[in-house]
Parts: C-alpha cells; sequence; structure tokens
C-alpha cells in the first residue's frame, strides 16, 4: 500500500480557456482605446524599464527550473516556475498600467536594426499570445501530477516562454532610446 494519496484532479480548462481569452484581449484593447491622461506623481517611462527587469527575472527563473528538472530536482523546478509566472504577472500588471497611461512608442531606428527590431517585436507578440494557454496548461498539469502530459506541452511551452521572456527584453533594449 503507498503512502500518498492521488493528486484531486481538477478540470481547470474553462478557466484557462477564458483567463487566455481576457488577458490577450485586455492587452489588445489597450492599442485601439485612448489613454487615461491621469497624473500618476512619477515618470511612467519607468516602467517600460521596469517590464524589462521582470521580463529578465522570468527568463532567469526558467532557465534555472529548466536546469532543476534536468537534474530531476521536481521541488525546485516548482519553485522556480512559481517564480517565473509571479515575475510574469508583475510584468502584466505594469505593462498594462503603463499602455493604458500611455500611447505606444515608436521605434525611431532606421536601416537593418529597424527590421530587426520588428521582427523581434511581431515573434514576440505573436508568441506571448501563444505562450498564456500554453504556460497555464503546463503549470496545471504539473500540479495535478499529469506528469507525461506535462513534459509533452512543457517541451513546447519552455523554449516559447524562454523566447517571449527574452525578447521583451530585446525589444525594450531597441526602443528604449525612443521614449
Amino acid at each position: 500500500m503507498s503512502n500518498h494519496s492521488p493528486v484531486k484532479q481538477r478540470n481547470f480548462t474553462p478557466f484557462i480557456i477564458a483567463l487566455s481569452i481576457i488577458l490577450v484581449t485586455v492587452v489588445a484593447l489597450l492599442y485601439f482605446l485612448p489613454s487615461f491622461e491621469v497624473e500618476v506623481g512619477f515618470d511612467i517611462t519607468l516602467l517600460p524599464m521596469l517590464n524589462a527587469i521582470f521580463n529578465s527575472f522570468t527568463f532567469i527563473f526558467l532557465l534555472l527550473a529548466l536546469i532543476s528538472i534536468k537534474k530531476k530536482n521536481i521541488k525546485v523546478h516548482r519553485n522556480f516556475i512559481i517564480m517565473a509566472f509571479s515575475t510574469t504577472f508583475l510584468f502584466l500588471i505594469s505593462y498594462v498600467t503603463y499602455h493604458s497611461l500611455s500611447e505606444s512608442t515608436l521605434y525611431g531606428g532606421e536601416g537593418l536594426l529597424r527590421y530587426i527590431y520588428y521582427f523581434v517585436l511581431l515573434s514576440h507578440i505573436l508568441l506571448s499570445i501563444v505562450i498564456v494557454p500554453l504556460a497555464l496548461i503546463s503549470i496545471t498539469r504539473g500540479f495535478n501530477m499529469q506528469i507525461e502530459r506535462h513534459r509533452k506541452i512543457s517541451r513546447w511551452t519552455m523554449p516559447i516562454w524562454l523566447y517571449v521572456s527574452l525578447t521583451g527584453v530585446l525589444v525594450y533594449l531597441l526602443i528604449s532610446p525612443y521614449y
């Protein structure tokens, strides 16, 4: 007889679908709705730098989670994934705050760098839409101890999430001179 009781399986699919749609819709609406004219008492152009910092931490936490799971240290892996979700959540709050208070900044570079910027930006945006449900499915399968299903989707989730967090930093570095 095993000492471990089975993990109660929860169906997170409706939550994942709803949250994914809500997040993508809110972020998309930020580009079409006018920004609020509110005095916040600080230079809001600090928020994009904060976003890049959160993305940097997410990237580092994901790398450490990947290293941990390769070493079969599930507890440390889980903790780093939770930390990556936490910094991603903080990024999202800061991102929505900034874009609700400010118009989008236009890229001012020219030549090859302009093409690189727009490639990085477009791939970042498209994959950030994809990563929302992938990350949520991955974490819920992990918490439900659906190990094989978790591994199967995480093989896609991890590299995409790493790319999205890294390109978030690159987008900031490329556009920061134009704030």
